[in-house]
């Protein structure tokens, strides 16, 4: 059986979990328990469609890395519910949600599933290092479109995009990227830097949306060769827009260093194998689905890792 190492972008599948399924899926104590079964129904789906080898549940240690906000402080600014001295700020998360952490980390441990999180960054750099140093073709599981830059045919690294739905994940590869966007993959974080993003707190350059970027990375390939053309008069960008990249020249010797996603992070050796559990891991999995409530996703994540075998 050909390899293939899967990634999953966790934050963004539990978010996406607990909001499509009813928060009225309770355990008996009274928690919901719909992030946790959401999670659990995605990963049997992705094990047998897509019939990975191995799989990571990449985690956020830090889903605002003090190094990104000292380069652009309203990075994820919007989001935060509280500031913390010292340490990763508080995520603004719906209290339901959180209550579930714990128990998705135990039932990913009864899973033999690894959950790799790096000190300091976000659940995207310990997927971007882990798809960049990896020697098999790659899946990644993701709602967010950042991790388009990592989308390589030629390394066979390609995104799985949940934005529409588990039931219709979008293949994402480099002539996926090309026909949205009209840059390439490698492209695609000097796009998102001047385009902004709203969702991530990037301002962008003001000005410059979509169909601009798209036109200044194809006339001049990446931001250096952008700001360069700015400071030159007799360059093919037009003066309106030159003047554009100037004034945000400050924004743009950061950007980069903030949309890009870290790739060589040394995150040590891990079993990601996918295998029938053995029975005190099964028999865990079954009981925490019976104390918490969990339905029938144990028992079908136990199948679609059983066929693994």
């Amino acid at each position: 059986m050909a390899e293939r190492l899967m990634l999953l972008d966790t934050p963004s599948l539990y978010f996406r979990a607990f909001y499509g399924l009813p928060d009225s899926l309770k355990a008996p104590n009274g928690m919901p328990v719909n992030a946790v079964r959401g999670l659990l129904d995605m990963i049997a789906r992705l094990v047998t469609d897509y019939e990975p080898t191995h799989l990571v549940t990449c985690w956020d240690d830090d889903w605002r890395p003090q190094w990104r906000v000292d380069l652009i402080p309203s990075y994820k600014e919007h989001r935060m519910a509280r500031k913390v001295s010292g340490g990763p700020d508080v995520e603004e998360t719906p209290e339901g949600l959180v209550a579930q952490l714990p128990l998705i980390r135990e039932v990913l441990a009864a899973l033999a599933a690894p959950v790799i999180g790096a000190a300091d960054h976000e659940a995207d750099d310990v997927i971007g290092s882990l798809a960049s140093q990896a020697t098999t073709p790659v899946d990644i599981v993701t709602g967010d479109r950042d991790l388009f830059q990592l989308v390589d045919d030629d390394t066979r690294v390609r995104v799985l995009y949940t934005a529409r739905g588990m039931s219709r994940l979008e293949a994402v590869t480099d002539v996926t990227v090309v026909e949205k966007y009209r840059v390439l993959p490698g492209q695609y974080a000097d796009f998102a830097a001047l385009r902004g993003d709203a969702s991530d707190g990037l301002p962008g350059v003001p000005g410059i949306g979509d169909k601009t970027a798209a036109s200044l990375l194809r006339e001049f390939v990446d931001l250096d060769g952008i700001i360069e053309a700015s400071t030159d008069p007799s360059s093919a960008m037009s003066a309106s827009v030159r003047q554009k990249i100037t004034a945000a020249a400050d924004y743009l010797a950061v950007a980069p260093t903030v949309v890009g996603v870290v790739r060589d992070l040394d995150l040590g050796h891990f079993d990601a194998q996918i295998r029938p559990l053995d029975a005190a891991k099964e028999e865990t999995l079954k009981k925490l689905a019976a104390d918490w409530n969990l339905g029938g996703a144990a028992d079908r994540v136990l199948k679609a890792y059983a066929a693994r075998g």
